[in-house]
């Protein structure tokens, strides 16, 4: 009896993967097991092993492929003679009659289920060694989009084949140290979703930059799937918080990106292509592709498949234009962060500044500095120079064997869930992706330096510049009775930090949010009618792209930098302070200057509580409120505390809590807290009549020592009288925390103080403070010097420093 050919996908399962590749094994387990669990995946079928290796022993193709290989292993042939001689012998090859009819039957079957003759089919490549683990094999064989009819279909499954021996699939198998003789491919053949007509894209379970994995990240674009996978479009990118996925009431998306999305990939009309690409309408590139309701659903698939396969994956998803139906085409398991350590970690950062010449999205997290090596085609791959810089338009699948060479890659397109961008963190080498002009900027031979240390975004600089490792060892932590909390400026630096075992966030701070993310002056977004500059009109234009109303332009960036700011803490407190710009910070951003006076002491002027009322800056302070309501009660993160800065009088308090209720932040409803930061001396001394107004304190030892001491914190002639540890300043401390506890709520301190003396520390934790946060790079060190004063002033505690879900 003969070796079966073809299997449906509804008879496969996780257990096939030797006998239909990693790929088409999970297809057949999605389609088995998850479609009742309401997730869509087109049937289909496979071709299995058994019959690629009948069509090598058919046409005699062993001997062919052994041959070539060793005349490249012994250096008489190229890796692209090598690999073009044998897909020849492939493309020469003929399929066993028995095979054709079995590829036809089934072909036969599933256009007669979906009641179209020539239907339009995916045929999919799925190696035996494709989709493990610990190697993704991501685009190292082609795929065929809108494959009609059965002469076609013949066709482009002999070319499945050939693409088994692509430059870049040795090259990988190579580096994964996988035989060639012993992987064999099997050909998924797919019923089409129309997408062409609307949009598809990538999606992992957990954050591709860092490693977080309560996070699902979606990449989108116009068309057909496969400009995201090959990085030749700038896609939409959005983050989902899973934890919050099975709350009803709850929209967790905590980013939305718009990307360009220049071109797209669509079905051809006549001819032998079957696909052909264009440039995108002006109107689609300014839309996002996905509603939020859509972006959900994809995001509660992603927890499905992961909690099924009881790992994070990497999965490809698309839109029916025409039934507006949702689908899954491809899943298989993420390969790099899932592979490391939760209490080990390396932290990378530069030493010393250089100009910055470009900006992208990063792809891992380290620095590399090289020359500049511009690759502008296949062609010129042989050119590429061992170590240097690899600067090219896109990094496809194509640029897998030099990839590997590279001291790192700068590209003008491409996002972070692209095909090679996937392999590319595999390989453990940087890049800078979607960059736009890196191939118009960098010359040959310009010494750069990367960086992918800071976040989602990654920076090209000139020059090589010094940068150092640090090896986190989060095992070693020891537990304390004091809350270790951290400061966090950026949603980036909470995604990089996303592992520190910390009470929460103790400061988060809402001005550097508005300074990196929106930019614009939210008194510049109410009142555009004020901006006469055409300068600036372009910057505001190009910035809120995508938005007709420019007020929520302002409120959904800000709402979305909070939540996934406060993501990687939750279910912990994050405490935000509303924002603290002085009048000449607020000046800087753009259209700033229209709405903003000089001043001779900013420091001491038009700050903190008393903007919040202004009519200056009261429709600006509305939209602030607006970004929190939403982060609280629809984004779902209600463990968002708001912490109001530079109160200065107990009159003041109870007009921002006035003006803060107006705008639906009412203390108290929906288990909302408000907290103060006590970092003017009369806060400490009216003390018991603040703590009658908020829940919380937290002591700003910048300000209150400045204020204390009459020392201008800014001024290097008078640094050396600046210190916290003045008995002025701690006596004002210690009165801050006796009351603070006398009246029954909580206080914390946010400052590098206890970073920078461990005897400020020891102070603290004498005094009963009930938490201290500090920068998250100082965390590792303080929390040990705060264990210490713990145990030599009231001795060892067990408890936990993070309450853990």
């Amino acid at each position: 009896m003969r070796a079966q050919s073809v299997a449906w996908f509804n008879s496969l399962g996780l257990t096939d993967m030797a006998r239909v590749g990693g790929k088409n094994a999970s297809l057949g387990e999605m389609v088995r097991a998850l479609t009742g669990r309401g997730v869509r995946v087109p049937d289909g079928f496979a071709t299995t092993a058994d019959a690629y290796r009948t069509f090598v022993t058919a046409n005699a193709l062993a001997d062919v492929i052994r041959d070539r290989l060793d005349s490249y292993h012994a250096g008489f042939a190229s890796l692209r003679q090598t690999g073009q001689a044998v897909r020849e012998a492939f493309l020469a090859g003929e399929f066993p009659a028995d095979l054709i009819n079995d590829i036809r039957e089934s072909y036969r079957t599933l256009a007669s289920q979906a009641g179209e003759a020539d239907l339009p089919v995916a045929v999919r490549s799925s190696a035996t060694a494709e989709d493990l683990p610990d190697a993704s094999f991501a685009g190292q064989q082609e795929t065929f989009l809108n494959v009609s009819g059965e002469r076609d279909l013949l066709e482009a499954c002999r070319r499945c084949y050939a693409s088994l021996f692509t430059d870049r699939a040795i090259s990988y198998r190579e580096v994964k140290q996988f035989d060639h003789l012993d992987v064999a491919l099997s050909i998924g053949v797919q019923r089409m979703v129309r997408s062409d007509l609307a949009g598809s894209g990538v999606m992992f379970s957990i954050d591709t930059d860092t490693g977080f994995p309560g996070a699902a990240v979606i990449s989108a674009a116009w068309g057909l799937g496969e400009t995201v996978v090959q990085g030749a479009v700038d896609p939409d990118k959005y983050l989902v918080f899973k934890a919050l996925l099975a709350e009803p009431d709850c929209e967790p998306i905590i980013e939305k990106a718009l990307g360009r999305k220049e071109r797209k990939m669509i079905y051809a009309e006549g001819g032998s292509a079957r696909t052909r690409v264009i440039d995108t309408p002006e109107r689609e590139r300014r839309a996002f592709v996905l509603s939020n309701a859509e972006i959900v659903q994809l995001g509660r698939w992603a927890q499905i498949v992961e909690d099924h396969y009881g790992r994070a994956m990497d999965m490809e998803w698309a839109k029916d234009g025409l039934t507006g139906e949702l689908f899954l085409v491809q899943a298989r398991p993420e390969t790099v962060h899932s592979q490391k350590s939760l209490t080990r970690f390396t932290v990378s950062r530069l030493t010393e500044a250089g100009p910055i010449m470009l900006t992208g999205v990063a792809i891992g997290d380290s620095i590399a500095s090289g020359t500049a090596c511009v690759i502008r085609g296949p062609a010129d791959i042989e050119n590429f120079r061992d170590g240097a810089i690899l600067v090219t338009e896109m990094t496809d699948p194509d640029w897998v064997p030099i990839m590997s060479r590279a001291a790192g890659i700068i590209t003008d397109h491409g996002g972070p869930t692209s095909h090679a961008a996937i392999v590319s963190r595999e390989l453990g080498v940087p890049a800078v992706v979607g960059t736009r002009i890196a191939t118009e900027v960098l010359t040959e031979n310009a010494p750069v330096t990367i960086s992918c240390a800071g976040g989602d975004e990654g920076f090209v600089y000139a020059g090589i510049l010094a940068a150092e490792t640090e090896e986190i060892d989060l095992g070693a932590v020891p537990h304390t009775r004091t809350q270790v909390m951290v400061n966090i400026a950026s949603p980036a630096a909470a995604f990089e930090w996303w592992r520190l075992p910390t009470a929460g966030v103790g400061l988060a701070r809402m001005e550097f949010i508005i300074t990196n993310l929106v930019k614009i002056h939210p008194m510049a977004l109410v009142h555009p009618e004020r901006i006469t500059a055409p300068a600036v009109l372009r910057q505001m234009a190009e910035l809120t792209r995508g938005y007709d109303d420019l007020a929520e332009y302002f409120v959904q960036t800000l709402a979305l930098g909070i939540a996934k700011l406060g993501a990687p803490y939750h279910p912990n407190p994050v405490i935000v302070r509303l924002s603290d710009f002085k009048s000449n910070e607020y000046a800087r951003l753009v259209g700033g200057a229209v709405f903003e006076q000089p001043e001779e002491n900013p420091m001491l002027g038009f700050r903190g509580a008393s903007r919040y009322y202004d009519p200056k800056y009261a429709e600006g302070f509305a939209l602030e409120c607006r970004a929190l309501k939403r982060v609280r009660e629809q984004i779902g993160f209600s463990n968002v505390i708001v912490m109001v800065p530079f109160c200065r009088t107990t009159t003041e308090a109870d007009r921002v809590l006035e003006v803060m209720a107006e705008n639906g932040l009412v203390r108290g409803e929906n288990g909302l807290q408000v907290y103060m930061m006590c970092e003017i001396p009369a806060n400490v001394i009216l003390a018991e009549q603040f703590a009658a107004r908020f829940d919380g304190f937290s002591i700003g030892s910048n300000d209150l020592t400045q204020l204390v001491l009459g020392v201008d914190r800014d001024s290097g002639d008078l640094a050396a009288l600046f210190d916290e540890r003045n008995e002025a300043v701690t006596r004002m401390i210690s009165e801050a925390i006796d009351k603070a506890h006398a009246a029954g709520i909580k206080i914390g301190i946010c400052g590098q103080g206890p970073s920078n003396y461990p005897d400020f520390a020891e102070f603290l934790v004498g005094q009963g403070i009930d938490s201290i946060s500090l920068n998250p790079d100082t965390f590792l060190k303080t929390v040990h010097r705060i264990k210490d004063a713990e145990v030599r002033t009231v001795g060892d505690w067990p408890t936990l420093s993070r309450v853990t879900t």
